[in-house]
């Protein structure tokens, strides 16, 4: 997929700076132009489940204690114990936010369907590339899930990586991106998809609010999804009335829909 496909929006805060006065500064399409000329950036994972043997790890929310700030949490449910191997979702927060968002998303939805939920936190205040580099998150995000895989079996066959905001850009950019090895991708509000290499054609799974006032549907999942669908992928969209959010009805539905796919 070439930069010109790069889907822009330019409202979002990152760190001090709006997106719009990031876009005059280091434009949508240049950012890409930069990731592109690193070579092949790194945004592939390696970590797979089965590698050793898992621990049986008890239900609850534990810290992976990876790094000392802005680490990953797991949320292990009560109703795991129903799958010899568990669905995992990989949780992306937004931007300013931390681990905590990423569980707070779908924990609900874990609890209710037995997945585990794997919440990484960003580096920085935001995923790495979406500031025109991949960095350190994709890394920490392998390690996570290298982490997670040996605390509890997961089947190979139902993980998902999903997002919302910023966290939905990332997903929809690391997941395609990694489409051999998650089942399902989901954005919930996204803002573009980074440019690069993809493998696989995972099913997607995309909401945004038409009253969204942060990242435009007109400009960002009303562009994105065509896209998708002219490279091939199978996408369910939903729209729905309201503004920057992922109402409950939505989650429920994207959540009913991985365990389904």
């Amino acid at each position: 997929m070439g930069f010109e496909n790069m889907i822009p929006c330019d409202l979002m805060p990152i760190g001090n700076i709006t997106r719009r006065a990031f876009g005059t500064a280091v434009p949508a399409l240049a950012a890409a132009a930069y990731i592109r000329a690193q070579g092949r950036p790194n945004n592939r994972l390696s970590a797979r489940p089965g590698a050793k043997a898992a621990a049986n790890t008890p239900a609850g929310l534990r810290p992976l204690d990876l790094r000392p700030d802005r680490d990953a949490l797991l949320y292990i449910p009560e109703s795991a114990s129903k799958f010899d191997a568990a669905p995992l979702v990989v949780s992306l927060h937004g931007a300013s936010r931390n681990a905590d968002r990423g569980i707070e998303l779908l924990r609900t939805l874990a609890d209710q369907h037995g997945f585990l939920l794997l919440a990484p936190a960003s580096a920085g205040q935001t995923w790495d590339a979406i500031g025109g580099i991949y960095a350190p998150d994709p890394a920490f995000i392998n390690k996570s899930l290298a982490r997670t895989f040996e605390l509890r079996k997961i089947d190979p066959k139902r993980i998902a990586m999903a997002g919302f905001s910023d966290g939905a850009s990332y997903s929809l950019s690391i997941g395609l991106a990694n489409g051999d090895f998650f089942r399902a991708v989901l954005g919930f509000s996204p803002g573009f998809i980074v440019p690069g290499d993809r493998a696989g054609k995972p099913p997607v799974f995309i909401s945004h609010g038409v009253q969204d006032n942060v990242l435009p549907i007109d400009s960002c999942s009303r562009r994105i999804v065509p896209q998708l669908k002219s490279d091939g992928y199978h996408v369910t969209y939903r729209e729905f009335e309201g503004k920057h959010t992922l109402p409950p009805e939505v989650a429920a539905e994207a959540m009913q829909w991985f365990m389904e796919s």
